[in-house]
């Protein structure tokens, strides 16, 4: 009896190191898929480069870490990158990678570093904004979130849903024509967004990316604004006011009104 029970705990103790060791080894391989969908599918959105170096996955928690983002710049402008952080913690509900909409819980941005390059009535940012709009009307024309050359049958695109998006510590290092080129780095606040995609439809990958660059042109303009370099300002409220969100519509008509009388 006492053999008898040695072998079924022996069994069992197997079972869990092989359980162990098989989510390990499948949390590095979805982590590998999803850097590489993200990899892929980014710079469909944006039309700029986006590599990560890694990106580690827990199924047990829920839990992924982001190392090393990076998001080139359009053609055209001198900087090697738009924005790149080096850590993203990200809480994922584990449930709902089974389902149709995938929950994030919450997605922290530490320190990211930023570039404005280019002229008040054109920069960088404004130019990956257009890109994402762009998207977005082509995938609402033809039903599809992202165009990747799939068949029109191919399967949906899974829907997102973030509750809890934040950036911290980010620096923006501004680098204007209206400047000479000269280079000027500014802290930018906190920037909190939530409830992203709560709704039964959640929200596509080209709505995220929109909603959270939109964010973070608004914080950037808002912060240049605010170290008075509203050289052109009048230039920036013609150029940018049609093709940036609502968020950096009203900051360059209402946050920069005052500085225009100077």
């Amino acid at each position: 009896m006492k053999t008898f029970k040695k072998i079924l705990w022996g069994a069992v103790l197997a079972l869990v190191v092989l359980a162990i060791v098989g989510s390990i080894i499948a949390s590095t391989s979805l982590g590998n898929i999803v850097k590489q969908e993200v990899e892929t599918v980014g710079p469909k959105i944006t039309k700029v480069s986006i590599k990560l170096d890694e990106l580690h996955l827990s199924l047990w928690t829920g839990s992924a870490e982001v190392k090393g983002l990076v998001v080139g710049n359009p053609e055209g402008y001198q900087t090697p990158q738009a924005i790149s952080a080096g850590l993203i913690a990200v809480g994922v509900n584990p449930l709902s990678v089974l389902s149709d909409k995938i929950v994030v819980r919450s997605l922290h941005m530490e320190s990211p570093e930023i570039t404005f390059e280019g002229g008040l009535g054109g920069n960088n940012l404004s130019k990956i904004m257009d890109n994402v709009n762009a998207a977005a009307k082509n995938a609402a024309q033809s039903g599809s979130p992202v165009s990747t050359g799939a068949t029109p049958r191919a399967k949906p695109s899974k829907k997102l849903e973030v509750d809890d998006f934040l950036i911290t510590g980010a620096k923006v290092h501004v680098n204007l024509t209206e400047l000479g080129g000269k280079e000027t780095t500014l802290s930018l606040p906190p920037i909190h967004l939530t409830d992203l995609g709560k709704n039964a439809d959640g929200i596509t990958a080209t709505e995220l990316t929109r909603s959270v660059l939109d964010a973070i042109m608004t914080a950037t303009v808002k912060a240049v604004s605010n170290a008075g370099i509203n050289k052109g300002a009048q230039s920036l409220i013609k150029a940018t006011g049609n093709n940036a969100g609502a968020g950096v519509s009203n900051v360059i008509t209402k946050g920069l009104g005052n500085l225009l009388g100077k």
